[in-house]
């Protein structure tokens, strides 16, 4: 058995004062972590999608940016994201840190048995100058894109706002289409994702998102109801051959968002069963954790301490009449069959027309 997580905020972890390289977690603003390189490989996890997140909150740590549209501010959200791309590319270039990166467009063919290969994922785009720049974060290893965070970007609506996408958002749509890459609808506001879902070409995903009906008690806030994903939006997700992740965060499965006590797997399982359900089977669904992404172990449901853990969801679904390769397909097979998939969409285009800055200058 091993692992396929679709979402892992590694950079921002990175950037919050955590030795990703350590072999315990230590350090971060949600102490006590699950996650860092060795604990991930421990646990079997062999490829994941690591995020590009950053954060409109005013600069001051690596993964923040002032927010904003003018120059200066558009330079400090692509420092920000600049600075989490040579983070991963320094990880699978030192002595024994067994990182590697996808190639392009979430091409794992050359994962490494005995390495955590990262795909990237950027949530929030607002770390791209242009939608022209997007061949090269291509070329880096980019595979899929989130065009917003909660926060609104120069490109959408996320989850706490009513925006919609912006005119530079449909741009940046189209050019994701024409890349051949994949869009992701977590964090999406729900204005935003349905114009993305009008005018995506090609498949999508919810990278960690769960099941809007069973958390939705009545007193949701708006970011809370948005952030995750109505019985319509799931049945079009399958019907566009997409996927979904599960997330582990407690308040995102509980009914009513409760933070006062983690998630039974029971409740975890009924998230997974629901999507199975709509999308018609189970090979659409996988794990996307968001382990430690702005939260610590304590919030990850009852018996999930580390990626150790994980093998918890596997019997889980199993004690619910899984066979044997669904199981399977859920910790890495269904991850591995899409990207083997959405990876032949396209080739790699030269960049547009213009110098674009490598990372970290």
């Amino acid at each position: 058995m091993h692992w396929f997580d679709a979402h892992l905020d590694l950079g921002c972890l990175a950037g919050e004062g955590r030795d990703m390289l350590a072999e315990t977690p230590s350090g971060g603003d949600s102490p006590p972590g699950s996650i860092t390189i060795p604990t991930l490989l421990a646990g079997g996890v062999r490829s994941a999608l690591a995020t590009i997140f950053i954060e409109p909150s005013g600069a001051g740590r690596p993964f923040t940016y002032d927010p904003g549209d003018t120059p200066d501010a558009v330079e400090s959200a692509c420092r920000a994201a600049r600075w989490q791309m040579s983070l991963y590319h320094g990880w699978a270039s030192t002595p024994g840190a067994r990182v590697a990166v996808a190639g392009p467009g979430g091409d794992f063919s050359a994962a490494r048995p005995d390495a955590l290969t990262l795909g990237v994922l950027v949530e929030g785009a607002d770390g791209i100058r242009d939608p022209e720049e997007l061949s090269w974060w291509k070329s880096q290893g980019v595979a899929a894109v989130g065009l917003a965070w909660s926060k609104p970007t120069r490109y959408a609506g996320g989850n706490g706002t009513e925006l919609g996408l912006t005119d530079l958002g449909r741009a940046m749509a189209r050019e994701i289409d024409r890349l051949g890459l994949v869009h992701d609808l977590s964090h999406l506001s729900d204005a935003s994702l349905v114009e993305v879902l009008d005018r995506a070409q090609g498949p999508v995903i919810a990278s960690h998102s769960n099941v809007r009906a069973l958390l939705d008690d009545g007193r949701l806030t708006l970011a809370q109801r948005q952030r995750h994903l109505s019985d319509e939006t799931i049945r079009e997700i399958a019907r566009r051959d997409g996927m979904i992740g599960s997330v582990l965060y407690s308040p995102f499965i509980v009914r009513g968002g409760g933070r006062d006590r983690r998630a039974t797997l029971a409740e975890w399982a009924a998230h997974v069963e629901r999507i199975c359900e709509l999308m018609g089977g189970r090979t659409r669904i996988g794990l996307g954790s968001d382990a430690d992404g702005g939260f610590s172990r304590e919030h990850l449901p009852e018996g999930i301490n580390a990626p150790a853990d994980f093998v918890r969801l596997a019997d889980t679904l199993a004690s619910r009449g899984w066979s044997d390769d669904e199981v399977r397909g859920f910790a890495y097979g269904n991850w591995e069959r899409f990207w083997e998939k959405a990876s032949r969409r396209s080739g790699i285009p030269e960049p547009a027309g213009r110098t674009i800055h490598t990372p970290g200058r």
